[in-house]
């Protein structure tokens, strides 16, 4: 029988792991990276960027974080140490093609998931021509039975506001960079390109977060950042509100009985209706504690949205320390409006009468990843296939595979409390299904399982469901992985501690 070709596309977290375990089923993987080292959106990240998930949340299975490390949120060069020493232990690198820009992939051949039996079963494979240009430069197709993509949404294309025209950054004298530039840049050149300037970061989120408190601290109270946001948003000083580590509140079974979920029977419906009262309380006891440490009424920052809203839309940060010192000393501005205009010397927010001049204007708007992952597709059937519009949520079964899409996988696209935990138990799903142990269903029946998580996203997230943030029934996907795979899917050592115990990564080191 011929060697059965696996290509993975991206050697972020999602790709390690996928290679790894494509290796522990005896497959020859080729990883394609179009960076010059591995980690994906940690390789290159803002000086002070620190991991936002406990690292007990953030590890491998089977690969601890070295005792070295002691911070429960370690910094950018910390994690990616630790990606290394794990590519280095599972010796992945021999796999790793750096360098290499995948320009397109084409399915050439049957496209469908019936009758599926592994990579190696008896029913006729197509083929995946994946277009590559090395750094030589040069051009070469190669051939693959099974595509991972493992290209993320939080990398690449940038998202940037839309201006009417004479109000964009074609009229500003300034400087108008993307956060995803900054972070590229040479940590020393990042300082000295915001020293002595009037900085204005537009976004709130992490990274945002991050190029403010940088601002701050080369330009202090002479030269203060502006941050323009549109909404506020649950931050988190620490992790465990009122002394009770957040995991005990939302991440365990007991949790998941207060929440609807997808595909849920009348039982389980009616319980989470009967519970919702207490899910509200927990929601308030967090949101108490948040106010009582950050002054959030003083400067008119309390969230409308609730926090349990904002923990399933995956639109919760951490709040960097000292944050609110700053904004009391008047080195960091915050400026809350639906949208601001640019001019010659700066911005003008919309409310406001007196402009902000401004020598740099950074956007840390995110980025768009639907459209990122739509573009590597030849077809552009299959390009809508994956999404209608940027505003659609990408339409994955089990969050891996598209229903009409055969031999391919996409992992690390939706987003959860921890993404190394998500990505992993999807990689070891996706390695049962080339080994033939996982069945897919018919395509109707993946298309209704879909729709069932659609809605459940739509109710949830609301504007936000095409993150596909699973935070909050974690458990109950990994579950509905553990059944496809065979395995228990209760991993705890008794009943209540499988009902009231925080589920971990290392609940799925063993099958």
């Amino acid at each position: 029988m011929d060697q059965k070709q696996v290509v993975i596309i991206g050697a972020g977290i999602s790709g390690l792991v996928a290679c790894k375990y494509c290796i522990s089923k005896g497959l020859n993987p080729i990883v394609f990276e179009s960076q010059a080292d591995i980690g994906g959106v940690w390789g290159k990240t803002i000086r002070t960027t620190r991991l936002q998930t406990f690292r007990g949340m953030y590890q491998f299975a089977d690969f601890p974080w070295p005792s070295t490390v002691a911070h429960d949120f370690p910094t950018q060069h910390q994690v990616l140490n630790y990606l290394r020493s794990y590519a280095t232990h599972f010796d992945l690198f021999k796999h790793i093609r750096f360098g290499c820009h995948v320009k397109g992939i084409e399915y050439h051949g049957p496209s469908s998931w019936s009758n599926w039996n592994g990579i190696c079963g008896t029913i006729p494979l197509g083929k995946w021509k994946i277009t590559v240009e090395d750094s030589q430069p040069s051009t070469k197709v190669h051939e693959a039975d099974f595509v991972i993509l493992c290209v993320g949404r939080f990398k690449d294309v940038p998202n940037t506001p839309e201006f009417a025209p004479g109000t964009g950054p074609e009229v500003f004298r300034g400087k108008v960079i993307h956060s995803m530039e900054y972070a590229a840049m040479d940590h020393d050149k990042a300082e000295q390109l915001v020293k002595g300037k009037r900085v204005v970061v537009v976004g709130f989120q992490k990274q945002g977060l991050d190029i403010a408190m940088e601002c701050s601290s080369v330009n202090g109270t002479e030269y203060p950042c502006t941050v323009v946001y549109r909404n506020d948003r649950w931050k988190l000083p620490d992790f465990s509100p009122w002394g009770i580590p957040l995991q005990y509140l939302y991440l365990n079974r007991f949790s998941e009985l207060m929440v609807h979920k997808p595909g849920e029977g009348f039982l389980l419906s009616l319980l989470a209706t009967i519970l919702s009262p207490l899910r509200w309380g927990i929601s308030k006891l967090v949101e108490t504690h948040i106010k009582t440490k950050l002054p959030l009424a003083k400067f008119n920052m309390v969230p409308e949205r609730s926090f349990a809203k904002d923990l399933r839309s995956c639109l919760l940060a951490a709040l960097p320390e000292d944050f609110f010192n700053r904004v009391e000393s008047g080195s960091i501005l915050p400026k809350k409006s639906p949208s601001f205009t640019f001019y010659n010397d700066g911005i003008m927010i919309d409310g406001e009468n007196k402009p902000v001049q401004a020598d740099i204007v950074i956007l840390a708007t995110g980025f768009r990843g639907v459209k990122k992952l739509k573009s590597i597709f030849t077809s552009k059937d299959i390009g809508e296939l994956i999404a209608a519009s940027p505003d659609s949520r990408v339409p994955l079964y089990r969050e891996c595979i598209h229903p009409r899409i055969t031999q391919l996988a996409i992992i690390g696209f939706s987003e959860s409390f921890s993404n190394l935990f998500t990505s992993e138990i999807r990689c070891r799903w996706v390695v049962e299904l080339l080994d033939g142990k996982v069945k897919v269903p018919s395509i109707k029946e993946m298309e209704k399982d879909i729709e069932y998580w659609d809605d459940y996203m739509k109710r949830s997230s609301g504007s936000y469901h095409q993150r596909s943030c699973l935070t909050g029934l974690d458990i109950w996907y990994n579950d509905q992985l553990c059944k496809d795979m065979g395995w228990n899917p209760r991993r705890k050592n008794g009943f209540w501690a499988d009902l009231f115990q925080p589920y971990g990564p290392m609940d799925y080191a063993n099958p």
